[in-house]
C-alpha cells in the first residue's frame, strides 16, 4: 500500500489518497497557480529501527496534552503524523496541515517533529506512526488515554440484615473512569472472595451471603486506574444477631451460695443487636421483674433455688436462658449465727478487761 500526501503552500489543504503510486490529482481537483509538494512513503520502506516515540505519559489522563517526540532528537524537514488509519497532520519545513478530526488541538515541531495533542479522551488512543522522507524514517507507539475516576459512590441493595440469613449486595459505581481497578475494604482489612463473599460485574459488585455480625463494616470501595484513584463514602450494614453469649452473675461474681440474710443482685447479660429483652423465672414460675437486673432482699432458705433469665430479639425472633441454682451457703451461715450470739459476751468482756486495769 502507498500513500500519496500532498500539500498545499498558498492553502491549507491535504489529500491522503491510498491506491496506485501512479495516482496525479487533475487541475480540476486543485486550484491553478497553487505549489503543492508531495511524499511517496510504502509501508516499511522508512523504517528506523534506531527512533523511537516517547510519550510525555503512557497511558495519558483525559483532558491533559500528550506530547510525542521522538528519541533520540532528530532534525526532520518533514513528515506526517497518524493514529491508526487516521492522517493527524502533515508538515514540510515551516508549513503544517493539521486533519479536520484534529483543528486546534493538534501542533508539531517542525523541526524535531514533536507531535503535541490537547485535550485528549479515550477516543485517542490507538497506535501512532510518525514517518519522515528526510531523513528516512517510520516509528509507531501504542497510547492509551484513561478517564479518570471521579465520584465513587457505594450502595447497599438492603441495609438492614438478620444474621445467618440474608445476603448483603454493594455496588460501587464511578461518576467517570476507565480501565478500572476495584478494591474493598471493611474497617482496615482487605475483602477478599471466599465461600460466603463473591466479587463480581469486574470487581464492581460485592455479595456477601449469610451475613454474621462480623459484616456490619464500616465497608468502602476504592476506584484506581493508571491515572488516578478514588474512595467511596464508609457504609454500615445494619445486621440483627442473638440473643447468644449469655452469662448471669450474683452480686458480680460466679458464686451461687450465699449466707442467710445477704441482700442478692442478679445481673443477666446476652449478645444481641438490638438488645434483647429480658424476662426472670425462679422454679420455672415467671417473676414479675424484667430488665438484666433482679434484686433479692434478706435472702433466706425459701429463696434459694434455680433462677433463670430469658433474653430474647424481637427482630431475629430467637430465644435464649441461662440458670443457676442459688444456695444457702450453710457453713458460713452457721460461722455468721454463732459470730452473732458470740458477740455481745465478747463485748461484756472487753468491757471488763478495760475496768481490771483501771484498778
Amino acid at each position: 500500500m502507498f500513500v500519496f500526501v500532498l500539500f498545499a503552500t498558498e492553502v491549507e489543504f491535504v489529500a491522503f489518497v491510498p491506491g496506485s503510486h501512479n495516482y496525479v490529482p487533475s487541475s480540476a481537483e486543485f486550484p491553478s497557480g497553487t505549489l503543492y509538494t508531495s511524499v511517496l512513503v510504502a509501508n516499511g520502506l522508512l523504517a528506523s529501527s534506531s527512533v523511537e516515540i516517547r510519550p510525555s505519559a503512557n497511558p495519558a489522563r483525559a483532558g491533559d496534552t500528550l506530547v510525542l517526540a521522538l528519541s533520540p532528537e532528530t532534525t526532520l524537514k518533514g513528515g506526517t503524523w497518524a493514529v491508526g488509519d487516521s492522517i493527524i497532520v502533515f508538515w514540510q519545513g515551516d508549513k503544517q496541515t493539521v486533519f479536520p478530526d484534529y483543528k486546534g488541538r493538534v501542533s508539531v515541531n517542525s523541526t524535531t517533529g514533536t507531535l503535541s495533542l490537547s485535550s485528549v479522551t479515550a477516543a485517542d488512543s490507538g497506535v501512532y506512526v510518525v514517518q519522515s522522507s528526510d531523513p528516512q524514517l517510520k516509528a509507531n507507539a501504542v497510547i492509551s488515554v484513561l478517564e479518570p475516576v471521579s465520584n465513587v459512590t457505594l450502595r447497599v441493595s438492603e441495609a438492614s440484615l438478620v444474621e445467618f440469613n440474608s445476603t448483603a449486595v454493594l455496588n460501587c459505581s464511578v461518576s467517570s473512569g476507565s480501565s478500572l481497578a476495584y478494591r474493598w475494604l471493611n474497617g482496615s482489612s482487605e475483602v477478599t472472595a471466599n465461600d460466603t463473599v463473591q466479587l463480581g460485574d469486574g470487581g464492581s459488585t460485592l455479595t456477601v451471603v449469610n451475613v454474621t455480625r462480623y459484616d456490619q463494616g464500616p465497608f468502602r470501595c476504592n476506584v484506581s486506574n493508571a491515572v488516578s484513584s478514588g474512595i467511596s463514602q464508609a457504609l454500615n450494614l445494619t445486621i440483627y444477631y442473638g440473643p447468644d453469649n449469655m452469662d448471669l452473675t450474683v452480686n458480680g461474681q460466679k458464686t451461687t451460695s450465699f449466707i442467710t440474710g445477704s441482700n442478692l443482685t442478679m445481673f443477666c447479660s446476652a449478645q444481641s443487636n438490638p438488645p434483647a429483652q429480658f424476662q426472670w423465672a425462679f422454679k420455672g414460675k415467671v417473676l414479675n421483674g424484667t430488665g438484666p437486673e433482679f434484686k433479692l432482699y434478706h435472702f433466706s432458705a425459701d429463696q434459694s433455688g434455680p433462677y433463670s433469665c430469658q433474653a430474647f430479639n424481637n427482630w431475629t425472633n430467637v430465644n435464649s436462658s441461662i440458670t443457676k441454682d442459688i444456695a444457702i451457703d450453710k457453713s458460713a451461715s452457721e460461722q455468721h449465727g454463732v459470730s452473732v450470739w458470740l458477740l455481745p459476751f465478747l463485748l461484756l468482756a472487753g468491757f471488763l478487761l478495760s475496768l481490771s486495769g483501771k484498778f
